[in-house]
């Protein structure tokens, strides 16, 4: 009984000193009147129209900023507090295991120590009073609202801002998707070799699996039929969440006028339109992460080889809190080691260095503010010449009838001959890029001789339909240029023929497309589905049948494209997405054939039953489907629910200059402003007029704005 009393003890011991250990509750925020410091040094009004959008006016641009972050918390404040605490990364601390990823990486990208290195000296002034107003807007809100405030997570700061275009803009080209890529353990090296090898080749970048792009048009005076010049800005993002569009109007008497869509946590329009230019973006498929294989000490593993020569690495020890429960979380810690050439991932059989386009960039909200703050194309230009965003198409075009296409990124200077796609060796410091490409390398394409130009995430080299489109040659293999093809591009191509005028009628029409392209990467699932001998199977017979009458359209009626678009769903979003062979083609067609007997009764079911805009007490259909121009993918349901559109078409805008320079704008949202709030009216007021191609007609004027208006009020006043 003795030893059992000891033994009780000890454990109750134990889990005292584990207890304490472990408990680590988060810190108070602080007081309402602390956080509230700031806000009386702004002037700005915020007006909201009869859909809930704001618009913001202010005597300054920083103004502008301190009621934005104002107006944006007021329908999304946990989503903007989520990008905080993901940007600090801290977010494992309120989130949990599932975080502590997102929380690594943001030490692997290096995004606070490189704040603390060149925040003070390498953002301009003006930026900052920018990125500070910001802050402030939020503090005043988490003053006004300490029950929804994360606790320990206030202050925002004006470096929070900063830091979040760094930690995010990268993943706009896919660092994620490579980081996720290179942690895998199970991950087969295959190094690149040298260019005088016999067995070297090259080939240029080609993208793989779903395609989450966008659209974006412009047309010329002399392409329409009145004369008029029209941008199209359809970026294809999330529906909700920290990359899903907001929509707002900024304007300062200091001269800043533009309107279109933020990210929670962003001071400035990413996309939209000002009274004289307009661009649109989309994503661009460029190689811009490089792994290097390093060779270890084997007298030393913290040494790597170097040109011959053995190198210390920089070791950090990184520190994740993990949330557990209640006051109680784990310091999860973990070795990170940097070499010359980037962050390290260290594997069971291999070690990789990483560099990658944005790698210690910091200026990424300059070049947005320099070009909301452009008047013209000469202005436009030089702020696109900052070259400060890893990458992003740009579509351009404004009152003067000019349009224009740059295909944007930091283009890393390397070493020619290289198949720069593959691991490199990393004991050459000679593949250690250390520049990116001046701009007017950047393959630019400005009023080519059609008349139009288009992007939907395809290769650069078909911009336009004109004879003037880029050519390949003009530009190194090392650049890592895509030679990719949508269906949504292959469509536009189809559509436009270099010459016939274009009405804003027959542009939506080509918008609001719906079909495969006979030739695109989908429809050749299908078609190769339709060559399997399925005699000895008649249930999946019987499906294959009734897919060859499948007219390649996703319309809403449609009766066979339930069937086509669950069978390309399945290949797609599979492991091993470009494998077209026998044995997956034909269970993608068995698990279609299942799920839709299981949820709809059978297959031969109504498009626009099982293609769903779903938001509240709002469940229509609408047409579309994944890579078509009217784009919408259901990702984020799971095999015993029905989808429902998740990704894709969101906030769309219509551009025009009529011919006298006279500006008008439609625009739509595929919910709403009122992002997170269920009991709002704009929670999804916009969601039937989405499903139905229909638009909005934003009044800009402050003066008819105020006739319009819901809700007029100055944050800082309270009143």
């Amino acid at each position: 009984m003795t030893y059992l009393k000891l033994a009780l003890l000890c454990l109750l011991l134990l889990i005292l000193a584990t207890a304490v250990w472990l408990y680590d509750p988060l810190p108070a925020n602080p007081s309402a009147e602390v956080l509230r410091t700031k806000a009386s040094e702004y002037d700005v009004e915020i007006i909201r129209d009869e859909w809930g959008v704001p618009a913001i006016f202010g005597i300054t641009d920083a103004d502008v900023s301190f009621g934005l972050a104002y107006a944006h918390a007021e329908d999304d404040f946990q989503t903007m507090q989520e990008t905080i605490a993901a940007t600090r990364g801290v977010l494992a601390r309120y989130r949990g295991f599932d975080a502590a990823a997102t929380d690594y990486v943001v030490s692997f990208m290096q995004i606070w120590p490189t704040i603390e290195q060149r925040y003070a000296t390498d953002v301009p002034d003006d930026v900052k009073a920018l990125a500070t107003a910001y802050a402030d807007g939020l503090n005043l809100y988490a003053a006004q609202h300490p029950d929804q405030t994360w606790r320990g997570l206030a202050p925002f700061t004006a470096q929070d801002v900063v830091a979040g275009f760094m930690f995010k803009t990268p993943f706009f080209y896919g660092l994620d998707k490579s980081l996720k890529s290179l942690f895998d353990p199970e991950r087969s090296l295959e190094i690149a070799l040298s260019p005088n090898s016999e067995a070297h080749s090259w080939s240029l970048t080609e993208a793989r699996g779903v395609e989450l792009g966008s659209n974006a048009i412009a047309v010329a005076p002399k392409r329409s039929t009145d004369g008029a010049t029209r941008l199209l800005i359809n970026s294809h993002q999330p529906m909700t969440g920290p990359v899903a569009w907001y929509e707002t109007h900024l304007q300062s008497q200091a001269g800043w006028v533009m309107s279109g869509g933020v990210f929670p946590g962003t001071p400035v329009i990413l996309h939209g339109y000002g009274p004289s230019l307009a661009w649109a973006n989309t994503v661009n498929h460029i190689d811009l992460v490089d792994s290097y294989v390093l060779t270890r000490n084997p007298q030393d593993p913290l040494q790597y080889e170097l040109d011959g020569n053995w190198h210390d690495f920089d070791v950090q020890s990184v520190t994740i809190d993990v949330h557990l429960w209640g006051p109680f979380r784990f310091p999860a810690q973990r070795r990170l080691l940097r070499s010359e050439h980037g962050s390290v991932i260290e594997g069971d059989h291999n070690t990789i260095a990483v560099r990658y386009a944005g790698m210690g960039e910091i200026r990424q909200l300059e070049q947005y503010y320099r070009l909301n703050r452009s008047r013209n194309l000469t202005e436009f230009m030089a702020a696109m010449a900052l070259n400060a965003l890893p990458s992003i198409n740009y579509v351009y075009a404004d009152r003067d009838g000019n349009i224009g296409f740059i295909h944007n990124a930091q283009y890393p200077e390397r070493l020619p001959g290289w198949d720069w796609r593959k691991d490199l060796p990393g004991n050459r410091r000679d593949l250690i890029w250390q520049r990116y490409r001046d701009f007017d390398q950047v393959p630019t394409l400005i009023n080519p001789e059609s008349g139009l130009i288009f992007n939907a995430n395809n290769t650069p080299f078909s911009a336009t339909d004109g004879s003037d489109n880029l050519q390949s040659n003009d530009f190194p293999p090392s650049m890592g240029l895509a030679i990719n093809q949508t269906n949504r591009a292959l469509r536009l191509l189809q559509l436009n023929d270099g010459h016939t005028r274009l009405s804003r009628d027959q542009l939506l029409a080509q918008k609001f497309d719906t079909r495969y392209a006979r030739d695109s990467d989908h429809a050749r699932i299908i078609q190769a589905l339709l060559q399997l001998d399925l005699s000895a199977e008649p249930t999946l017979q019987a499906a294959q049948t009734y897919l060859r009458d499948w007219d390649y359209n996703t319309d809403r009626n449609n009766l066979h494209a339930a069937l086509a678009v669950m069978v390309m769903r399945e290949i797609t979003q599979s492991e091993t997405p470009q494998d077209r062979s026998e044995g997956p083609l034909r269970q993608a067609l068995a698990q279609a054939v299942d799920y839709l007997n299981c949820h709809y009764g059978g297959y031969r079911v109504r498009w626009g039953e099982v293609n769903r805009l779903v938001r509240g007490k709002v469940d229509v259909p609408v047409d579309g489907g994944p890579d078509v121009l009217r784009a919408i993918y259901a990702l984020d349901f799971e095999p015993d629910q029905k989808p429902w559109a998740s990704h894709g078409d969101t906030w769309i805008a219509l551009v025009e200059w009529d011919a006298s320079g006279q500006q008008t704008a439609r625009v739509i949202h595929q919910f709403g402003s009122a992002t997170t709030d269920q009991n709002s009216p704009h929670y999804a007021d916009q969601a039937p007029l989405f499903a139905e191609r229909q638009w909005r007609r934003p009044v800009l004027n402050k003066a008819a704005l105020e006739s319009r208006a819901t809700r007029r009020y100055r944050p800082q006043t309270g009143r």
